[in-house]
C-alpha cells in the first residue's frame, strides 16, 4: 500500500485553499471594477435600465446592476435626502450590505486560512501522536525460561544474552562484544515472543514490544521516528530488551527497480539499522526480532553486525508436546483418565499455541456440560475441533449419493495411507461434515521425524491423490466430484518440492531451476504434471487391486459415519 507524505499533504491542502482566495478576491474585486459617472447612472434610472443598487454602510460610492447585463458599475453616491425615493419611483431595487468589498474579502481570506491552519495544526498533532505511540513497556516482567516447555537448544542459545545484560564487564574484559541483535524465527505459535518476554525476566530488565505493522503509518516519517523514539526510551534505562514482532513487515527484501520501493518503509528500515549500528560495546540493550518468513528479510538486517544470531523457534518434539500440555494442564482440573503421553503422540505439527487451544477448547467443552473435570471426550471433541472444525449438527441436507461419494473418497485416502505409510497412526475417519466447509476427513499422524525420505514424499502423495482415485473407481470418470481440490493443491506443491527443492526426481536430476530467473518455468510445471499423473495412474492401479477392501471401509464408513485405527486394521485384516 503507498503511503502519503506528511509534506504533500499540506502542499495537496494548501493549493486547493489558496487557489480558492484567489478566486473569491478577483469575482469580489472584479464585481466593482467598472467606473459610471453620477450623470449616466441617471440617465440609465430614467430610461429603466437599471435592475438594482447595493448600498454599503461606509464609503461614498454604491454598486449599480444594470438589466440583461453581467457587469457591475461604481457610482458616486449623492447622499441625498430624496435619492431613495427617486429609485423606489423607477422600480430599482435597493440592498443594504454588513461590510464593504475589502471587508468581505478580507474575512473570506481570514476564514479560508484559519481552516488551513487547523488542518495542518491537526495533522502535525496526529504524527506526534502517532510517534509517542512506541508500543508495550513493561518493567516487571514475570515470566522466565522456566515457563517455556520444550525449544532446549534456543534457551540455550539465549543465555549468554541473559548473562551479557546482567554481567556485560565478565564478557568485555575478555574482548567479547554483546550481540547487535537476536533473530528469532520459526512458525507461528511456537513461542518466539514468550522467549524474548523471558530474556527480560530472566535479566530483570524492562521489556519494550512492537510489531513492525506499529511503524507503517499514512505518514512518510513516522516509522523512523517512532524507531529512534523507542531506542530513546531503552537507552535512558541502561539495560533493556527491545523486541520487535513482525520484522518482516518493515524489513522485507528492498526490490531492485526503483518503482517497486517504499519510502515509509525504506526509512523505517534505515533508522532501525543506523539505531543498531550506534549501539556502544557495553550496552546492556538489546534487540530481539521476530519473523515467520526468514527468507523474505533484507540482507542487511541479517549480517553480522545487525541480527547477529539467528535462533530457530521450531515445533515442539514429542517431548517438549508433553511439557507444554502438562504446563497449561496445571491451571485446569483434568480427570484422571486422561492421558497427555497419547494426546502428545497424536498431536504431530501442533505448535505451542495449538496445544494451549486445543485444553482451552476442551475446558469450555467441559464446562458447556457442567463438568467439574476435563474428560477424554472432552479433549478427543476439542482435538478434532481444531484440525478441522466443529462437526455439523444438521446434516439433513446431504443426499444418500454425496454420502457415498464422501465414504469412497475418505476409504482411498485410509486405505492408502494403511498400505503405504504403516508408521502413520490412523486417528479418525469420518463422512460427518465440519463448519470449515470439509464434507469429511481422514486424520492420520505422522511419527517425529527430523527428514522426509524419497519413498516416504511419494507415498504421501499417493495417499493425497488416493481420494479422486477411488471416487473415480467407484462412479466413473465422469462422475468425479470437487472434494480433491484441496488435495490436488498439496500434492502439487510437494511435487514441485520433489523435483525442484528436494532433487529427488531422477529424470530431472539434482538442480534446482528456480535459482535462474531465466528459466522457462512452463518446462518444470509439465514435468510436474506429468508425474503427478503418472502417480495418480499406480494409484488407480493399486485400488483396483484392493477394491474389495476399499468397499469393505467405506460400507462401514456409510453404516457408523466415523471410524478410528483399530476399525480400520480390522477391516484390511478381513481382506
Amino acid at each position: 500500500m503507498n503511503k502519503i507524505n506528511y509534506k504533500k499533504i499540506i502542499l495537496f491542502v494548501s493549493l486547493p485553499v489558496i487557489l480558492l482566495i484567489a478566486i473569491i478576491s478577483t469575482i469580489l474585486i472584479n464585481a466593482t471594477n467598472e467606473k459610471m459617472t453620477y450623470n449616466d447612472f441617471l440617465h440609465s434610472v430614467d430610461n429603466g435600465y437599471v435592475e438594482k443598487i447595493k448600498f454599503f454602510p461606509e464609503g461614498n460610492t454604491f454598486t449599480a446592476f444594470l438589466r440583461n447585463h453581467e457587469t457591475s458599475y461604481e457610482v458616486s453616491n449623492p447622499k441625498s435626502d430624496d435619492f431613495v425615493e427617486y429609485l423606489l419611483r423607477n422600480n430599482v431595487t435597493i440592498t443594504y450590505t454588513t461590510g464593504s468589498t475589502n471587508q468581505t474579502v478580507g474575512k473570506a481570506m481570514i476564514f479560508l486560512l484559519m481552516a488551513l491552519a487547523i488542518i495542518v495544526f491537526g495533522i502535525s498533532k496526529k504524527k506526534n501522536e502517532l510517534i509517542k505511540d512506541t508500543g508495550n513497556y513493561s518493567l516487571d516482567i514475570a515470566v522466565t525460561l522456566s515457563d517455556i516447555a520444550g525449544n532446549a537448544e534456543a534457551k540455550y542459545m539465549v543465555e549468554d544474552i541473559i548473562n551479557f545484560i546482567k554481567e556485560p564487564d565478565q564478557y568485555t574484559k575478555l574482548g567479547a562484544k554483546m550481540p547487535r541483535g537476536i533473530l528469532f524465527y520459526g512458525p507461528p505459535g511456537t513461542g518466539k515472543t514468550l522467549m524474548a518476554k523471558a530474556i527480560a525476566g530472566e535479566a530483570s530488565v524492562p521489556f519494550y514490544a512492537m510489531s513492525g505493522s506499529d511503524f507503517i503509518q499514512m505518514y512518510v516519517g513516522v516509522g523512523a521516528s517512532r524507531i529512534r523514539e523507542l531506542f530513546k526510551k531503552a537507552k535512558k534505562t541502561e539495560k533493556a530488551v527491545i523486541f520487535i514482532d513482525e520484522i518482516d513487515a518493515i524489513g522485507k527484501k528492498r526490490g531492485k527497480s526503483p518503482n517497486s520501493s517504499n519510502d515509509e518503509r525504506d526509512q523505517t528500515l534505515n533508522a532501525l539499522l543506523t539505531e543498531m549500528s550506534g549501539f556502544h560495546e557495553r550496552s546492556g540493550v538489546v534487540v530481539i526480532a521476530a519473523t515467520n518468513r526468514l527468507d523474505t528479510l533484507d540482507e542487511a538486517l541479517t549480517r553480522p553486525g545487525r541480527f547477529d544470531r539467528l535462533i530457530e523457534i521450531g515445533l515442539p518434539d514429542i517431548n517438549a508436546r508433553k511439557k507444554i500440555l502438562l504446563l497449561h494442564a496445571k491451571a485446569k482440573p483434568i480427570a484422571d483418565e486422561v492421558n497427555l503421553e497419547e494426546l502428545s503422540k497424536s498431536t504431530v505439527s501442533f505448535s505451542g499455541a495449538m496445544l494451549e487451544h486445543l485444553l482451552n477448547e476442551a475446558a469450555i467443552l467441559a464446562a458447556n456440560e457442567s463438568c467439574e473435570y476435563i474428560c477424554t471426550k472432552h479433549i478427543d471433541k476439542a482435538y478434532y475441533t481444531v484440525i478441522a472444525g466443529a462437526q455439523k449438527s444438521d446434516t439433513s441436507y446431504i443426499s444418500n449419493e454425496e454420502r457415498k461419494v464422501t465414504a469412497f473418497h475418505e476409504a482411498g485416502h485410509a486405505y492408502m495411507t494403511k498400505l503405504l505409510l504403516p508408521d502413520s497412526y490412523i486417528s479418525k475417519v469420518t463422512i460427518i461434515p465440519s463448519v470449515q466447509g470439509a464434507g469429511g476427513f481422514s486424520l492420520s499422524i505422522p511419527k517425529d521425524s527430523l527428514y522426509m525420505t524419497k519413498q516416504g514424499i511419494l507415498a504421501n502423495m499417493k495417499v493425497l491423490l488416493a481420494g479422486r482415485a477411488s471416487e473415480e473407481l467407484t462412479f466413473g470418470k465422469e462422475y468425479i466430484t470437487t472434494g480433491a481440490s484441496n488435495d490436488i493443491e498439496k500434492v502439487s506443491k510437494l511435487m514441485l518440492d520433489y523435483i525442484n527443492k528436494y532433487g529427488m526426481d531422477e529424470d530431472f536430476g539434482i538442480f534446482n531451476s528456480l535459482s535462474i530467473d531465466s528459466y522457462n518455468i512452463n518446462h518444470l510445471l509439465d514435468i510436474c504434471r506429468e508425474k503427478v499423473n503418472l502417480l495418480y495412474e499406480e494409484t488407480l492401479h493399486e485400488l483396483q487391486q484392493n477394491f474389495n477392501t476399499l468397499s469393505m471401509i467405506a460400507d462401514t464408513l456409510l453404516e457408523k459415519e466415523s471410524l478410528n485405527g483399530y476399525d480400520i486394521e480390522k477391516l484390511c485384516k478381513r481382506e
